[in-house]
């Protein structure tokens, strides 16, 4: 019984929400978003008028789709998806609080990225910029995907594969580096630097909502930084 226990111990700190074989598929479903976007990447960047909008349209429908078979997977473990989400918002002064910390969290992050994104020499890749709007109507369809993408990237490598994770290794830091990890291997299609950096931003993400409880604020920072890199797109181009 003794030696048990601190097994027990960790079990209980970091449980499980899903099976390792939803997991695993979740992953797979990530590899093909990585292979998609890289795709869509060299589509854009080879074409004198992309299709930015389907580009965004296809890119948004397949973050739902993943955040789908999050929710499923961890609802027929019998895991409420709040254990995933965190607390529901049951006040106007929680949704402030958050959208404080999350104001707090982007002032932060911004100027911790701005660093290593000197020391990487960031500045000089622009192999994404390609994907960023030009005009009004893609500039509406950018923010849509920047909401979903809040809403769903944090779900899903935050408030899932972080946890999941969490749960494998028993240890927090560790399932914080393997969530941000594959957060920054998504973004393989912009190179080797900028998948540092973006994994350094997914383990600022995972630290704020490992500390905070919920991946909501997270949700409100990834959302808002997206909605801001396409409004500041379009008007340095107008």
């Amino acid at each position: 019984m003794e030696t048990s226990a601190p097994a027990q111990s960790a079990s209980g700190r970091y449980p499980r929400l899903a099976s390792p074989i939803h997991t695993i598929l979740v992953l797979a479903a990530i590899g093909g978003w990585a292979t998609g976007h890289r795709i869509f990447a060299d589509q854009l960047s080879a074409t004198a008028n992309p299709n930015r909008v389907g580009f965004y349209v296809v890119t948004l429908l397949y973050e739902w789709l993943l955040f789908v078979l999050v929710v499923v997977g961890v609802r027929r473990s019998g895991t409420s998806v709040i254990t995933v989400l965190g607390e529901h918002w049951h006040s106007v002064r929680q949704v402030v609080r958050d959208i404080g910390i999350a104001a707090g969290f982007y002032i932060v992050a911004w100027m911790l990225l701005s660093v290593f994104g000197w020391l990487l020499r960031t500045a000089a890749l622009g192999r994404n910029v390609s994907m960023l709007p030009e005009r009004g109507i893609e500039l509406t369809f950018w923010i849509a995907l920047s909401v979903t993408a809040g809403i769903c990237e944090e779900t899903i490598f935050r408030g899932y594969l972080q946890r999941q994770f969490m749960a494998l290794t028993k240890s927090a830091p560790a399932g914080i580096l393997f969530s941000a990890a594959t957060f920054g291997a998504v973004h393989a299609y912009q190179g080797f630097r900028m998948v540092i950096l973006i994994a350094l931003y997914g383990a600022m993400f995972g630290i704020l909502a490992h500390w905070r409880g919920s991946v909501r604020p997270g949700m409100i920072a990834h959302a808002w930084n997206d909605s801001f890199n396409g409004v500041l797109a379009v008007l340095v181009r107008h």
